[in-house]
């Protein structure tokens, strides 16, 4: 018995080919159409978001800098395309004012207009798109990467490309190439969480009775272990609630999805993926009925929404020229070739209790080498998936920086296809001076040396 696909399928040549439609695929791909290439995005699902949309994560973090100041107020150090793409959401209605979140702000979008935003953007720069696609293989010459091949209703679509860039936030092409890639902390991850909406709420209320402080007081989680295994299944007491755009309406971060063996799931195992998703919406159902019973505000909400899919904080990341290091976060620290800035606390979402440790007033410079294969030609990476350590990408992964990383590698593949050389023949302070030029605000490079 052999494999069979007899349909024609299609294939077409580009400058850049993306793999995922997330903040940094979005991010890269309308950057370097802007520059006039032609860039074309593989994106699995009908729509583009990634983990904040798809996976309802709901939130633009990494905006603001932290403060122990109570009167503190917005302080944005993050500018660039995840300030265009903020200020067309303000444009359609779909975020809302900056919301507090324990020693620092985020704010909470609507994940239909991110949707909408992101493809109005795409369609203006002129990027083609190929919704309900998954990339499949990646076009290898030696160690150099030419493009890549996806499933389609269509059949196999071949996309060839003098620069590649894997977006697909758990570094598939650089582990199809055999690149070098690493999972986690020796291979344990930060747990995958369900995220839904609840409709029905009294949101006064509950500012009222808890404060508006995002991160829910320890009321709130002595309730939580209180009733956990009392009549319910509450296996995380630390509990974020949101007021979103929508009246009546709480976006919940509340799960903490653990396999039957009790194991954080990795959600590169189909097996983990699966149970994440099934026992995903069980804790869903059951802190909904927590909320109805004994937080107030709630005794009419019902839920809304879930996660297309479960909300995924890590997996697999590229080996890049560098690595973010975890003391680096710790001591903002600044890189003459840094390409993006990050004011965003290390949060460790494991166990009953996630860790958070916070940079106050100040932020940390990501290098370029951290989206540079360190081995492999014609690719670069973006998102989540960057080159960081354990610690350091429990920080770096969130949404304004996944956008500043996208715009970033954006850039320099547009400087690859201009100059046509390798992405590691470019030096990190060029793309730094581009991106100052397009209004990322990173300033002139520090003197410190490079990662």
């Amino acid at each position: 018995m052999m494999s069979v696909d007899r349909r024609s399928g299609l294939s077409i040549q580009v400058d850049v080919a993306i793999a995922g439609g997330g903040a940094a695929g979005v991010a890269a791909a309308v950057t370097a159409a802007r520059q006039g290439l032609r860039v074309a995005v593989v994106e699995r699902y009908g729509f583009c978001g990634g983990g904040a949309v798809a996976g309802l994560s709901g939130t633009v973090c990494g905006l603001y800098e932290a403060s122990d100041r109570a009167d503190a107020r917005p302080e944005q150090v993050v500018f660039g395309f995840a300030d265009e793409f903020v200020r067309l959401l303000e444009s359609r209605r779909g975020i809302t004012p900056p919301v507090r979140y324990g020693k620092t702000y985020t704010r909470v979008h609507d994940p239909l207009v991110w949707r909408e935003a992101a493809d109005h953007l795409l369609r203006e720069a002129g990027v083609q798109v190929f919704f309900h696609s998954t990339v499949t293989d990646v076009l290898l010459d030696g160690d150099r990467v030419g493009g890549l091949l996806a499933y389609t209703k269509q059949g196999k679509l071949a996309i060839r490309a003098a620069v590649t860039i894997d977006a697909s936030g758990d570094a598939d092409l650089l582990a199809m190439a055999g690149f070098p890639t690493f999972v986690g902390d020796d291979g344990k991850v930060q747990n995958p969480t369900m995220i839904f909406r609840l409709g029905g709420v009294d949101t006064a209320r509950i500012l009222s009775t808890y404060g508006t402080d995002t991160i829910m007081p320890e009321q709130v989680s002595d309730l939580l272990r209180r009733y956990n295994g009392n009549g319910y299944f509450l296996p995380r007491a630390k509990i974020w609630l949101f007021t979103t755009t929508r009246p009546g309406e709480l976006l919940c971060n509340c799960t903490r999805i653990i396999g039957p063996d009790g194991r954080e799931l990795n959600t590169l195992l189909a097996a983990d993926f699966t149970d994440a998703e099934t026992e995903g919406r069980r804790q869903v159902r059951e802190y909904a009925r927590f909320f109805r019973d004994h937080i107030a505000g709630c005794e009419s909400s019902w839920v809304n929404d879930t996660g297309v899919q479960v909300g995924v904080r890590q997996t697999r990341q590229g080996r890049g020229v560098a690595l973010l290091g975890n003391a680096d976060v710790v001591a903002g620290t600044k890189f003459a070739d840094g390409i993006a800035r990050s004011p965003w606390p290390i949060e460790l979402h494991t166990g009953a209790k996630p860790r958070v440790e916070w940079l106050l007033n100040d932020c940390y410079e990501v290098p370029f080498g951290c989206f540079v294969p360190e081995r492999g030609a014609g690719l670069l990476f973006a998102g989540r998936c960057l080159s960081a350590q354990h610690e350091a990408v429990a920080s770096a992964r969130v949404t304004a920086q996944c956008f500043s990383y996208g715009h970033a590698i954006g850039h320099a593949a547009a400087m690859c296809v201009e100059a046509r050389c390798e992405p590691r023949a470019l030096k990190g302070v060029d793309v730094r001076s581009r991106l100052n030029a397009d209004g990322a605000r990173l300033g002139e490079a520090p003197m410190a040396a490079s990662a």
